[in-house]
């Protein structure tokens, strides 16, 4: 039966000359592959089409994710008439006679229109604001598409009028769900040509969570497979099909955690021509740039730390930047972050300072401070002795040489600054306050 479907597909309205990824576009939401979160049991937007309560959304995520299929499903379920509009090519006008056909058909026939708007974060402010009222009034059912964060790019205005749902880049089993069913499909893609499974799972990761990427890079391997009289495809030809090396990166198995692993290692090791080459395998392979970022962001406290304040600045503002540009421009943002984190002195200290100060209390426990610095901010606390002798550093110029540790652990130090960048001047400056304490505790004991 699932031959058949998809075998019709194939032939009937769409034409065999048009690209394999509109051929294999799904018809009901269930043959949607992915997007589990939105679609499955229970999800926002199947209940919405359950209950019928569809309203004007947003679709946010990488391409080819089936940001434009669920919409084009949307409007079937809830039988509205489809209008489509790129942002790229549409203005105002556009969009008025779209809103005018849309009053008209529904005090005529009383039917919904889904106008499903594609890139939409590319529509000016002022293209934006002649949507609203028509979302408004419910004039149209506007599903807008885009690839960036709608937050940064859709005006508030109409972001509050609309569901947000966000699409995830699909899984490299996804993508090979839907490449089986390109090649069970008679007469489809596959035809007379064996695709073997290793081939098959190369193509799907290729794509990169993208399954229209994934499908022109099939169908353009099979084409070619054809010209050169090959009876199964291979992975030599693939990769002239993709006209690049193709990158093996499992982000579930041992080569995601070996390329982490060796990235963070470069980086720690000075080496940022290192750590640009295996940035560039995960990108090649796939890899969230968020969690790439997330890891930098780790390592600038872990490894850098004080040695250079900045670093930790640096990462952050690399991971503000992915999630405000997205890829692939964002790799620019990520490599600006590698090399300066590659190239900044290292200092472990404050990593290991905290490593030392959490043993002491999971094998000590917790020692109460000294009572001249408990709280006083309650009525009796100075009866209890709370606060007095506390002496206020700024009455002293700044500094002065009192104890702050409890009693048990005067003269502990967990932090040992190192002698690299600003860390060196930490070390010294910290290395004169803590003679000045311990000789301040030795002429009390005296």
């Amino acid at each position: 039966m699932e031959e058949d479907l998809f075998s019709s597909r194939l032939s009937a309205d769409l034409s065999q000359n048009a690209p394999l990824a509109a051929r294999m576009r799904p018809r009901t939401l269930d043959e949607v592959v992915g997007q589990r979160h939105l679609r499955g049991e229970g999800a926002p937007l199947r209940v919405a089409l359950e209950t019928g309560t569809v309203g004007s959304m947003i679709f946010f995520g990488p391409p080819g994710t089936g940001k434009t299929t669920v919409a084009r499903l949307v409007a079937a379920k809830i039988g509205a008439v489809y209008e489509e509009l790129s942002a790229v090519s549409s203005g105002v006008a556009e969009v008025r006679r779209v809103i005018d056909r849309a009053r008209d058909r529904r005090a005529q026939t009383g039917r919904r229109t889904v106008l499903f708007i594609d890139e939409i974060h590319r529509f000016s402010k002022s293209q934006q604001d002649a949507l609203l009222h028509a979302v408004e009034d419910g004039i149209v059912t506007l599903i807008g598409a885009s690839t960036e964060n709608p937050y940064f790019e859709v005006i508030p205005a109409l972001i509050s009028r609309c569901e947000l749902y966000q699409f995830e880049p699909l899984s490299p089993v996804d993508i090979q769900t839907l490449l089986d069913r390109a090649l069970a499909a008679q007469g489809g893609a596959g035809s007379s040509i064996e695709v073997p499974e290793p081939v098959l799972d190369l193509i799907a990761q290729a794509g990169l969570g993208d399954a229209r990427r994934a499908f022109t890079l099939l169908e353009r391997s099979l084409v070619l497979a054809r010209a050169k009289g090959l009876e199964a495809l291979d992975e030599a030809t693939v990769e002239e099909a993709a006209q690049r090396k193709l990158v093996l990166y499992d982000k579930q198995a041992d080569a995601h955690y070996d390329i982490v692993s060796a990235f963070i290692k470069s980086l720690r090791g000075s080496d940022p021509d290192a750590a640009l080459y295996y940035l560039a395998v995960m990108l090649t392979g796939g890899e969230d740039p968020k969690f790439i970022a997330r890891r930098m962001i780790i390592f600038a406290s872990e490894d850098i730390g004080n040695a250079d304040p900045r670093a930790l600045e640096i990462a952050i503002a690399v991971s503000r930047a992915v999630e405000f540009v997205g890829l692939p421009e964002c790799r620019i943002n990520l490599a600006h972050g590698v090399t300066y984190l590659g190239c900044a002195p290292k200092s472990n200290a404050s990593y290991m300072g905290i490593e030392s100060a959490l043993r002491e209390v999971e094998e000590h426990g917790a020692q109460a401070p000294p009572a001249f610095l408990r709280s006083t901010g309650y009525s009796g606390a100075k009866s209890l002795g709370h606060g007095v002798g506390y002496r206020y550093p700024h009455d002293d110029g700044g500094y002065n040489a009192q104890r702050y540790l409890p009693e048990a652990l005067a003269g502990s130090e967990f932090y040992q600054p190192a002698d690299n960048g600003f860390e060196a001047r930490i070390k010294e400056f910290l290395g004169r306050l803590r003679t000045l304490r311990k000789e301040d505790a030795k002429g009390r004991e005296d």
